[in-house]
């Protein structure tokens, strides 16, 4: 038995299916129902070209994870390989750049799209005191579900996630029918410019794909079935993505425009009728409160294992006397997302997350090249990214190129974010050297 399961006391029970189908579930949510319309008003029936860039970056990203994934066998995923080829301080940057930047504003940016898919229904939410009101209804029910029980926050998840494909699937099936070849015409040129910008709005319906990985003590034979699962899964994510966006623009052509709130919902309307609206608002409800419900199950255990660990505020160890959950970093998680969510719009708050996670997977992708320069043990037979540097090296590139399209005031946000955490890392360990 490997010694790091051991160690962990976890059981291997992941296997191939379902690490793929894992991938899906958590690559596909919120972004997909509203970016669609986005992508769309800067590049037109062009805007594929953004999915093929994104689909390129990130199957050139997912070679690398492959390759760190069949390598390492405890769990942490993305943090365990950054800080296995860097060090505790590129671990202690990476870990919060992902709890903070790729979870709390992305976290916060669904909670806008939601409280936009539903203005259709509640015109009322366009209200900055109702928003503000939803918000806060939204963050502390979902917060109160997870500690009042674990199990509360599982079932909840598991109920969302029947309520995503289906209806996804479903309208691009029937909806493929309803395109018109017309709106499909190329109207307007794609630059690098334009592909740029739209790129690194669109990566944000792909982050996630990662997250499955974090289970790396419970994955059965990681040399196969990790470099298998990602494959598999981001290649039907792709797919479908594709699928969408072109039956969302030769569906709605150049009306796409007055849908950015809701484009998938403006389609079922024309190809379902009314209530074809009401279905697909309905689904994309339950995807964005299933994404919201894995985030707040899942991250404050990372919180709670910082502040076990000293790394984080004390406060956020306490378990809660009677449900026997971290309460504290819940709550605190929680309040941090409806903080961002009252103070910004969700492109705004998604541009922001996908560069967090860009971050992170140039990471990983250095971390890919570090660690192959360290070597397997002879006996030790792991996946390993075919080319040599070639693809590690082209995937830095793209990952860099996306990160220059930030405007001014979104990188000075993420160089400010990365020294401030650089300063708390240095500044606790002055503090454990005096005390």
């Amino acid at each position: 038995m490997n010694p790091d399961s051991v160690k962990e006391n976890l059981e291997r029970e992941i296997g191939v299916r379902s690490l793929t189908l894992a991938i899906i579930n958590q690559t596909i949510g919120t972004g997909i129902f509203v970016i669609p319309a986005l992508i769309a008003v800067t590049l037109g029936a062009a805007a594929v070209v953004t999915y093929i860039v994104c689909g390129i970056l990130i199957f050139l990203i997912a070679l690398c994870f492959a390759e760190l994934g069949s390598k390492t066998t405890a769990s942490g995923g993305v943090y365990e390989y950054i800080e296995t080829a860097f060090g505790p301080y590129a671990g202690f940057l990476a870990n919060n750049i992902y709890w903070f930047g790729a979870c709390v504003i992305s976290d916060a940016a669904i909670a806008n799209a939601l409280a936009d898919t539903l203005k259709y229904f509640f015109p009322s939410l366009n209200n900055e005191i109702f928003r503000i009101a939803f918000f806060i209804l939204i963050f502390g029910g979902i917060a109160l579900l997870n500690i009042r029980s674990v199990k509360n926050g599982i079932r909840f998840i598991e109920f969302t996630a029947f309520g995503k494909l289906i209806p996804l699937l479903l309208l691009v099936i029937v909806g493929a029918s309803f395109i018109s070849r017309e709106n499909l015409n190329w109207t307007i040129t794609p630059t690098v410019d334009n592909i740029g910008s739209a790129s690194l709005l669109l990566f944000f319906a792909f982050m996630g794909f990662e997250t499955p990985l974090s289970n790396g003590g419970e994955i059965k034979n990681p040399k196969r079935t990790v470099p298998l699962g990602i494959f598999l899964g981001i290649a039907c994510v792709l797919i479908i993505y594709l699928a969408i966006q072109m039956v969302t623009q030769g569906v709605l052509g150049g009306t796409i425009a007055a849908h950015q709130d809701a484009p998938l919902a403006a389609v079922a309307g024309i190809v379902f009728g009314k209530g074809g609206i009401i279905f697909i608002t309905i689904a994309t409800v339950i995807s964005m409160l299933g994404a919201l419900g894995g985030e707040i199950l899942s991250v404050p255990r990372i919180l709670f294992a910082g502040a076990r660990d000293g790394l984080m505020p004390k406060a956020l160890s306490n378990i809660h006397p009677r449900f026997n959950t971290p309460y504290i970093a819940i709550l605190f998680y929680a309040s941090l997302g409806l903080l961002f969510a009252i103070f910004g719009g969700f492109k705004q708050l998604a541009i922001i997350a996908s560069a967090s996670a860009l971050i992170i997977y140039l990471g990983a992708v250095l971390a890919t090249l570090k660690l192959r320069k360290a070597g397997s043990p002879p006996s030790e037979k792991t996946f390993k990214v075919p080319g040599g540097f070639t693809i590690p090296l082209l995937a830095m590139s793209v990952i860099v190129w996306l990160l220059a399209n930030l405007s001014g005031q979104e990188l000075l946000s993420m160089v400010i974010f990365i020294v401030t955490f650089s300063f708390i890392y240095f500044l606790m360990k002055v503090l454990k050297k005096m005390y």
